[in-house]
């Protein structure tokens, strides 16, 4: 692709797939005309395989290069497969327990679910945490700030270990897996905030309410079912830490380069599937019905993705040709921009395609992040966090928010509208994201 010569018509041609998708994706489920309509998966899979096609045309019409298709493919598996894997044996872990939620218990447990999500994934500690959470509050006369701030902190809190959206796909482009620690005091300072903002709150109800319900469990017991699933989850981060740091380098000699990372993606996606099915089959089938597990969710994000990592491909190639014109120069800028396009849009492309467009910058391969990892990590660990953190402005920035707005909605709780949990999120997230600039990425 000649960045000299680039025309603003074919600009406009390899952002159009996947720029249509997303604002497809936002208006489509919520627009009261096409609601019912989107709801059908094969309606979904239809206009997802069409704009991952339109993608592939577009970049294979001018360019000629099927070797992008098959390594965006072998992405899209080892990506999938993470995901499902990670959903399956979360499914079979249900925690219950006897306790009250006071706001130091409350405010506890959500740091412990801020936790989990780096070792689950967001969408898995959300799903573990969300019931046995609003459970210990049902006492409660107002509940709706409670599931805010559980958005807020556990369903995009992933933000050090690369075991889902978005850091997974910069570990699949060379990203190490353990740079991500380099995360944890931008986490850490972030969590922290949002703890300190919600104890004050959940404070503020419970003297309200005067107090818990003299009914309610004073004492503090877990307990957990399907524990062995968490022995599958050590396994799938083992698998993910070999194949990239024993595999990987133990190929490059026969294979080369390019080979031994093939192989490796393969060996992770066979490993993990192995993985999951016999934990779906060696749980006991009462403990995922109680857990209310069912695959459409699974089978939602590996239909949504499959137009997603198809349509992005002429968009990233764009990128890595003409991604020094474009004006961000600082590590602010990246976590500025990034972050608010990741609150409308799907934060996994917004983070891949500034990825790339830094690397572009600096003149490194785009499917070279270890590069920009080594070289300008600040960068990098901005658009990490802009990506992560500000999915939480909206209900659309990450999948887990409409994921726990469903589930509380359905426990009683009344949650706010869409305009509503912006307002929610303007009042206690810009602040924070304010700090954050101000602390980590002047």
């Amino acid at each position: 692709m000649d960045g000299a010569g680039l025309s603003l018509s074919r600009v406009v041609l390899d952002a159009a797939p996947l720029s249509v998708f997303l604002l497809l994706l936002v208006f489509l489920p919520f627009l009261p005309q096409t609601a019912h309509w989107w709801e059908k998966p094969s309606r979904q899979a239809a206009v997802s395989g069409f704009f991952a096609l339109l993608g592939v045309s577009i970049y294979v019409g001018f360019s000629g290069d099927w070797d992008r298709i098959l390594q965006t493919a072998l992405d899209y598996g080892a990506f999938l497969m993470v995901m499902a894997s990670l959903f399956v044996v979360s499914g079979g872990i249900r925690l219950t327990g006897s306790f009250s939620g006071t706001p130091g218990v409350n405010s506890a447990f959500l740091l412990v679910g801020a936790l989990l999500s780096n070792l689950l994934g967001t969408t898995g500690a959300s799903l573990l945490l969300i019931r046995p959470f609003l459970n210990a509050n049902r006492h409660r006369r107002d509940k709706t700030h409670l599931a805010v701030f559980f958005i807020f902190i556990v369903s995009n809190g992933g933000a050090f270990l690369p075991l889902g959206p978005p850091l997974y796909l910069g570990f699949l482009k060379q990203v190490p897996f353990f740079w991500n620690l380099n995360l944890v005091p931008a986490f850490g300072f972030w969590v922290g905030l949002l703890l300190v903002c919600f104890y004050l709150t959940d404070r503020s109800y419970w003297l309200r309410d005067k107090g818990a319900d003299p009914t309610s469990p004073q004492t503090l017991v877990f307990c957990l079912e399907g524990w062995k699933n968490a022995g599958w989850l050590l396994l799938i981060v083992g698998v993910i830490i070999f194949s990239g740091y024993g595999l990987a380098p133990a190929l490059k000699a026969p294979l080369g380069e390019k080979g031994a990372e093939e192989a490796s993606k393969i060996f992770q996606m066979a490993v993990m599937g192995l993985i999951a099915w016999v934990s779906y089959k060696t749980t006991p089938a009462r403990v995922r019905q109680e857990n209310q597990f069912h695959f459409w969710p699974i089978q939602e994000l590996a239909i949504l993705f499959l137009g997603i990592f198809g349509a992005m491909i002429p968009l990233l190639a764009l990128l890595a040709s003409q991604g020094k014109a474009l004006p961000l120069t600082q590590a602010w800028q990246f976590f500025w921009a990034s972050g608010p396009i990741s609150s409308i849009l799907d934060n996994a492309p917004v983070y891949l395609n500034f990825c790339v467009l830094a690397a572009s910058q600096q003149g490194i391969p785009g499917n070279h992040l270890e590069e920009l990892a080594a070289r300008f990590p600040q960068f990098l660990i901005a658009i990490s966090c802009g990506s992560s953190f500000m999915g939480a402005l909206t209900y659309i920035g990450n999948g887990p928010n409409l994921l726990v707005k469903s589930v509380a909605e359905k426990a009683g709780v009344q949650m706010p509208s869409f305009g509503a949990y912006a307002f929610w999120a303007a009042v206690f997230l810009l602040p924070a994201y304010l700090l954050e600039t101000l602390v980590f990425f002047r």
